[in-house]
């Protein structure tokens, strides 16, 4: 049974002013809306160079709009990066100039507003990043992508932040002995006759540019099933075949049914899992998800079958749904990090789901040890190195976890529900998530979203119990004792224990939201223990045992 506390605090402390997160420095375009881009490359066996034509197709969204900035890593004097060998528009020559990593093209005349305007570019060079020409693990050439977080530009002429989502072609020429594989769907595939293939991939969805992915490799492809009409796939090396079709055989159709059902329509048109050596872990790709070639294994492992799961929930949030500017990262890692939990708990049971927590808190603590004032959402990233943490993927799982318990799951899946819905193939932000759930819940979640996400630290608590058999009552103390951070609001429960059972005998609810609390609970009979949060609704680190 529970229990609703009064609660004696003493030595309260306010939260403070927290700190305002500012936009990431990434210039906006004003004026222009890119809506697709086509890159037709040639690939060899001979060279690493990549000789491209970009066409960006632009759409103005106000008149006047002179100049067409795109992001492309120029020659360096290690000679890597990209030449510019020129830009047109409608068979006509455009002025251009290329310096600082950014290409900026002279448009022919002002774009006017809802005009949709093509702009070729032809360029060519060994990318530094973003694209590998190299061995696989058998020592075989490939071509792989590697875009996160912003090096797309390293080898594709483009608006290189995740606020500008646009459609986007590959139209790959390569050895006749590569399969290729992109965003999409595969719309031709053509032998030239001369020893090369031409494959075109088209991707009818707008997606960030760091999901815009190629794969090129001598594959085995497999058709494991469909999702309401949409291919399940299977893109493994040759020598991988069996063991790599038994692996990725699941979840991934199980993961797609729980999200279609409880956030919303899959956006894409197919999916498929393709391994890759340039990729550490997964990567979110969307429609064409990246593990590392060391996930074929032959075993179905615990760990890349939660990588599966969590790069799946990425199709949802951070595909579907992202964030309009790097300091929201956690709008994409934490939800995949959570909803990889709610799959867990739904296939798998509670167990494993508080598992999983669990194990998140550990990985928390940790990275505050040498971080205390590490805030989920964070400003201006000057090295995008750390635009992610552990604090991003497992803290902002966290937040999900204590949001849901808040609010209670009818009003938490409603409120995923419709900020999905609303935000399905466009960008969002914190407060867009906030405003949704403060919608759904009839609550203002200010000091909720403000102690969790725009301030550092997580709470400490330390404290003890004793049992006073005159009174018949258990006497609590707790105290918020973390150094970094504001005193925080924990809605908390208290678990009384009257046998060696996990299960307490009854559940206190309180709140602590001072720096000390005291609280007498009577009791029926003498308790063997006492436990905090034996739901495993909430997230701070504890030194609480009986008093000594």
């Amino acid at each position: 049974m529970r229990h609703l506390l009064l609660i004696s605090a003493l030595f309260a402390v306010g939260p403070g002013p927290s700190p305002t997160p500012t936009v990431d420095d990434y210039p906006r375009r004003s004026g222009i809306d890119i809506e697709n881009y086509r890159f037709e490359l040639i690939l060899s066996d001979e060279t690493d160079v990549v000789s491209g034509r970009a066409t960006v197709s632009v759409r103005f969204t106000d008149s006047g709009v002179a100049e067409l900035p795109l992001d492309l890593i120029g020659l360096g004097e290690d000679g890597y990066g990209m030449t510019v060998h020129g830009a047109s528009s409608a068979g006509t020559d455009l002025a251009w100039v290329h310096e600082d990593d950014l290409l900026t093209i002279t448009l022919g005349e002002p774009g006017r507003a809802g005009v949709l305007m093509d702009v070729e570019v032809a360029y060519s060079g060994v990318p530094a990043s973003g694209l590998v020409a190299g061995p696989n693990r058998y020592g075989d050439r490939t071509f792989f992508s590697d875009n996160w977080p912003n090096r797309a530009r390293n080898w594709l002429p483009t608006i290189d932040h995740p606020y500008d989502k646009a459609m986007n072609e590959m139209v790959v020429t390569a050895p006749a002995h590569y399969q290729v594989v992109s965003n999409g769907v595969i719309v031709e595939e053509t032998d030239r006759g001369d020893g090369t293939r031409t494959t075109h991939w088209k991707n009818s969805v707008p997606i960030a540019t760091w999901l815009y992915v190629l794969g090129v490799a001598e594959f085995a492809v497999q058709q494991v099933d469909d999702f309401e009409g949409r291919a399940i796939e299977t893109w493994v090396y040759r020598q991988d075949r069996d063991l790599g079709f038994y692996d990725f055989a699941v979840p991934t159709k199980a993961a797609m049914e729980f999200y279609d059902e409880y956030v919303g329509p899959y956006a894409y048109e197919r999916i498929a899992n393709i391994t890759s050596p340039v990729t550490g872990g997964g990567m979110e790709a969307a429609t064409s998800i990246m593990y590392h070639e060391s996930s074929v294994t032959g075993e179905r492992t615990v760990r890349w079958r939660n990588v599966i799961i969590h790069e799946v929930a990425h199709q949802w949030f951070g595909n579907a749904v992202t964030e309009s500017d790097w300091d929201d990262v956690w709008l994409s890692e934490g939800f995949a990090t959570y909803f990889t939990l709610l799959f867990i708990e739904h296939a798998y049971g509670r167990d494993e789901f508080v598992a999983g927590l669990r194990s998140s808190a550990e990985r928390v603590f940790t990275q505050y040890e040498t971080d205390p004032q590490y805030r989920i959402v964070h400003d201006d990233l000057s090295d995008m190195r750390r635009v992610t943490s552990g604090a991003t993927y497992q803290k902002g799982s966290w937040v999900l976890h204590m949001l849901r318990s808040q609010v209670g799951d009818e009003v938490f899946w409603r409120g995923i529900r419709e900020y999905y819905a609303r935000y399905m193939n466009g960008n969002a932000t914190t407060t867009d998530f906030r405003t949704v759930m403060e919608e759904a819940s009839g609550l203002d979640l200010g000091l909720f979203f403000e102690q969790w996400l725009y301030n550092g630290g997580n709470p400490r608590l330390e404290g003890w119990w004793d049992y006073d058999a005159s009174t018949r009552a258990v006497r609590i103390e707790i105290n918020q004792t973390q150094t970094a951070g504001p005193t925080f609001e924990l809605p908390l429960e208290i678990g009384i224990h009257f046998d060696a059972t996990s299960l307490p005998g009854t559940i206190h609810d309180v709140v602590v939201d001072a720096r000390s609390h005291r609280f007498v609970i009577p009791v029926d009979e003498e308790p063997t223990h006492v436990t905090l949060d034996p739901n495993v609704k909430t997230l701070f680190e504890s030194e609480f045992g009986p008093r000594q």
